[in-house]
């Protein structure tokens, strides 16, 4: 686990794999289980610090993986139309779920 969490860091695994995989299924995944267990303790007017932790919680992982996809997209040996579609899209991506 902490070689692969260092390959993704360094972007030594694929753009392919680190932008469909790491961004976009598993960011998904993460940031829709705490968006609604964030829903859930709002609708139970859960304690204030809760709610912000829950709503912070996805948010490094988020950070990792938008560095993991630039890092990568530096190695691809694609057309560069494609790592900095990767970028841009991962960027918007991130945003638009750390935000949801």
């Amino acid at each position: 686990m902490i070689t692969l969490t260092k390959e993704l860091w360094d972007g030594r695994r694929p753009l392919e794999e680190t932008f469909w995989l790491y961004a976009v299924v598993y960011g998904l995944l993460l940031n829709l289980v705490t968006s609604l267990l964030f829903l859930a303790m709002l609708a139970n007017e859960a304690n204030t610090a809760l709610l912000a932790l829950t709503f912070v919680t996805p948010i490094p992982y988020n950070i990792f993986v938008v560095v993991a996809v630039w890092r990568s997209a530096d190695s691809f040996a694609g057309p560069g139309k494609w790592a900095d579609l990767a970028r841009i899209g991962v960027g918007i991506w991130m945003i638009g779920l750390t935000l949801a």
